[in-house]
């Protein structure tokens, strides 16, 4: 950011987050004298009238979310970019405590799970679904609180439509996707008890239900895939653990706990030790035969929903209409296509993955007469890119962008002690003008808005305060007296050298006066 006051309210501190879709601060509210968390959107997001009008409205209406497990927001707005204002919770996302790769105990994994679901619970009886339940959308205080956040983020993303377009290399959001947001179709309350099911699946046994090498793999098993029962991962689990997940997993919503309360009702149970009789509703359950898939993704940090559309033959149609090869390898397109004389090209595809299928003609769905041509291009991989020479002395907004633009993303951002301006980027690594990988993450070393505190113990009053008014701080003088330093030196200093203050604050100095 180039200002560090928004809404003229707002005075940003230190970056303690960043994300594919915002940036989040330290900051100070002046009327209300507290501390907040303020998430400000990436630049390329804040340029859509559409969806800052569509935050706005479910900013606001996740305001309106008062619980105790659910990070609350205070305030959003649009000056000087489209921002947010947040409970500030110190602690971890579940994310992070899961990367860590320490399984929890039972209980505590349970307790998470009573912990997300409660709040679940609360915001679906005032018909607000979350839509993107995943580990770093879970917060763990340092109490040891649960905390559910960013509910008007995920549903303002949601609503830009069922299909949405972004990068291929989102696989931590699909491993978390119900099988309707797959399938492009509505997400209700029983989404998030699908996407609960697989975060607990991953909290007690340590991995997710589904991996895969990409996204589109993903989802492909969430809609038709089975997963391997918990306490085949993890011996120890009591049985009512592949109950409780099998019910939670289901493949169609009707079969799933139809409210968080009453999976909340379940797992309170295993935690007491009580045996769970829920059971899958027995109506036959069709298949749905997946010939094709479109991969559409969208990730912002934190933020994102996906779509996939998916096509599905009948029988007036079979051999008239191209099924949708797009993300399928070579081997597997043709093996749809045989009814068509297959040619292929190739081209370089940030987007797809090599050796997969990354345009076809006609396009899926067309009716054409079997033996017709059919062009389908194979991806040779992202290709190369040219880091721009220009990103230093950018702010982070804009540095991302211009990344952006050249086809590549920020994968860190390390936070510096400087003077410049607070998210000035102050080197680029790789060196700017470098060639790399299209899609590879680009490290942005970025002035924190902390600068050193010069040490000053013994340095002349006169050049002590030059220095510091160098370094950009304002200046509180003392005077005392020690007979054995010499006369007009700096004896004491408050913060100490080597520490670091925010630009502007205040450093007090005692100069050594003759009485």
């Amino acid at each position: 950011m180039t200002q560090n006051i928004l809404g003229g309210r707002y005075v940003l501190g230190e970056m303690i987050g960043t994300g594919g879709m915002a940036d989040v601060f330290r900051a100070h509210d002046q009327r209300l004298a507290r501390e907040v968390a303020v998430k400000v959107l990436r630049s390329d997001l804040a340029r859509d009238p559409s969806f800052v009008a569509r935050f706005r409205k479910e900013a606001f209406a996740a305001a309106g979310l008062n619980h105790p497990g659910i990070v609350a927001v205070y305030d959003s707005g649009e000056d000087p970019a489209p921002y947010i204002v947040m409970e500030l919770v110190s602690g971890n996302t579940l994310r992070e405590l899961i990367h860590r790769g320490e399984r929890l105990p039972l209980a505590r994994a349970l307790e998470i799970g009573e912990g997300i679901l409660a709040a679940l619970e609360y915001s679906h009886e005032r018909g607000i679904v979350h839509r993107d339940i995943k580990p770093a959308n879970i917060m763990i205080t340092d109490q040891g609180d649960v905390k559910v956040m960013d509910f008007g983020i995920a549903r303002a993303l949601d609503d830009l439509g069922a299909t949405l377009t972004s990068t291929w290399n989102i696989v931590g959001t699909a491993q978390y996707l119900s099988p309707e947001q797959a399938l492009g179709e509505i997400a209700d309350a029983r989404s998030d008890i699908y996407s609960t099911g697989c975060l607990l699946y991953e909290v007690l046994t340590g991995q997710p239900p589904f991996t895969g090498d990409t996204p589109v793999s993903i989802a492909y098993q969430h809609v038709s895939g089975d997963f391997v029962l918990p306490s085949k991962i993890a011996l120890d689990l009591p049985v009512g653990i592949d109950v409780m997940l099998s019910v939670a997993l289901a493949k169609k919503a009707e079969d799933r706990y139809q409210s968080a309360g009453l999976m909340l009702d379940d797992i309170f149970k295993i935690h007491a030790g009580e045996t769970i009789t829920t059971k899958i509703a027995r109506k036959p359950i069709k298949r749905r035969v997946v010939v094709g898939v479109l991969v559409a993704l969208l990730f912002v940090g934190g933020i994102s929903t996906a779509a996939l559309i998916i096509s599905k033959p009948n029988a007036a149609s079979v051999g008239n209409q191209i099924p949708n090869v797009i993300g399928l390898t070579e081997s597997a397109a043709k093996s749809l296509l045989t009814d068509y004389v297959v040619t292929i090209s190739h081209t370089h595809d940030a987007r797809i993955p090599k050796d997969r299928v990354a345009n076809q003609i006609p396009l899926a769905t067309t009716r054409v007469k079997s033996g017709s041509g059919v062009v389908i291009t194979i991806s040779d991989g992202p290709g190369d890119a040219i880091v721009p020479v220009d990103l230093v002395g950018m702010s982070l907004l804009d540095a991302r962008a211009s990344l952006a633009a050249a086809g590549l993303v920020v994968s860190q951002t390390q936070a510096m002690n400087s003077d410049q301006v607070q998210g000035t980027v102050l080197k680029v690594i790789p060196d700017p003008g470098s060639t790399i990988t299209a899609g590879t993450g680009v490290i942005l070393q970025i002035a924190s808005g902390q600068v050193e505190v010069p040490s000053l113990i013994g340095i002349d009053g006169i050049q002590a305060k030059t220095l510091l008014v160098q370094a950009g701080f304002l200046i509180k003088e003392l005077e005392a007296n020690d007979p054995s330093q010499p006369t007009g030196v700096v004896i004491r200093q408050a913060p100490d050298g080597g520490s670091t203050q925010t630009i502007g604050q205040s450093v007090t100095i005692t100069i050594n006066k003759t009485p």
